[in-house]
């Protein structure tokens, strides 16, 4: 196991600069989880095989859906060849087998719930008010407004966000997702943002860089905040507002831009505007942000 896991680090460090950290981290991760099962169960996981592939996919497909195997198959294949092993052959055996796991699998992926503007302003007004509390209205009202995925809030500095002459916000996303190379997008927030920003950074030092640090002990921390926190952030938000805790995947770190997509959308802006409001590039995956529209306003139960 160590052999490979070694292996698979220093492979994988050939990709440092060309690859967001989260996407090395992907690969690290699926094809650490494809060695195990090698192991387990008796074969050598590299260089890979046709066979030893599709048995693991049948293996594990009961488990996961069809976004997860596509994206560990992929993975597994890239360190594959950062290893310097062949691609294995995409030959009938093996089409037939990914045919045979998508046909068994619904393909339609959950989407987050979204954080409307009516239940964003009960989270905000249920944080407490300490360090924590204050910086986390600060972050989701900006999270709200930005449509920003986790982690473009984590990677903001004081630097990216100014605030202007009306009394609001205007601030840039140097790096996202769908913005590998770093042309940027402007994004605006509103008065309420605006408001909760200076209160939050009258509290942090000013030699942090980073717009929301971690918080620990009632000590700011010289680092971000990670994007794992900011989805426990939103959730803990929502519980606050409702007394209950939200069923798994109803609510994530993204509900604050999927709310926001679907706000804007009620209010009458078309499509061409909200998709270059939250940085969508692809038309179909926007409107899967767009579908529940109508129904973004949370119910309580």
């Amino acid at each position: 196991m160590s052999y490979f896991t070694d292996s698979i680090e220093a492979a994988l460090r050939k990709l440092e600069g060309a690859y967001a950290p989260n996407t090395i981290r992907s690969y690290h991760s699926d094809a650490s989880q494809f060695v195990d099962w090698c192991l387990r169960a008796g074969v050598t996981p590299f260089p890979l095989g046709e066979a030893t592939l599709i048995h693991y996919l049948e293996c594990i497909q009961h488990r996961h859906a069809f976004t997860t195997l596509r994206r560990r198959t992929s993975s597994i294949r890239r360190v594959n060849g950062l290893l310097g092993h062949p691609d294995i052959p995409q030959a009938e055996p093996y089409r037939l087998a990914i045919r045979r796991i998508k046909r068994a699998k619904p393909i339609r992926t959950r989407q987050a719930r979204g954080i409307n503007r009516d239940l964003l302003l009960r989270a905000i007004a249920a944080q407490p008010d300490d360090l924590v509390g204050i910086r986390n209205r600060a972050l989701l009202s900006i999270g709200y407004d930005f449509l920003a995925r986790r982690s473009e809030l984590t990677a903001l500095r004081n630097e990216d966000v100014e605030f202007d002459a009306r009394g609001g916000l205007r601030g840039v996303i140097r790096r996202s997702k769908t913005d590998p190379y770093g042309r940027g997008r402007l994004v605006f927030g509103s008065e309420r943002s605006a408001k909760l920003l200076r209160r939050w950074l009258r509290r942090k030092p000013r030699d942090i860089p980073w717009l929301f640090c971690a918080v620990n002990h009632g000590t700011c921390l010289n680092r971000s905040v990670c994007g794992r926190t900011v989805s426990e952030i939103v959730k803990r938000a929502v519980v606050r507002t409702r007394g209950a805790r939200p069923r798994e995947a109803e609510i994530s770190g993204h509900s604050l831009r999927v709310g926001a997509a679907q706000d804007l959308l009620a209010d009458g802006h078309d499509i061409g505007a909200i998709m270059r409001a939250g940085g969508w590039s692809n038309m179909s995956i926007a409107m899967r942000y767009l579908s529940l529209a109508e129904h973004n306003i949370w119910q309580s139960r």
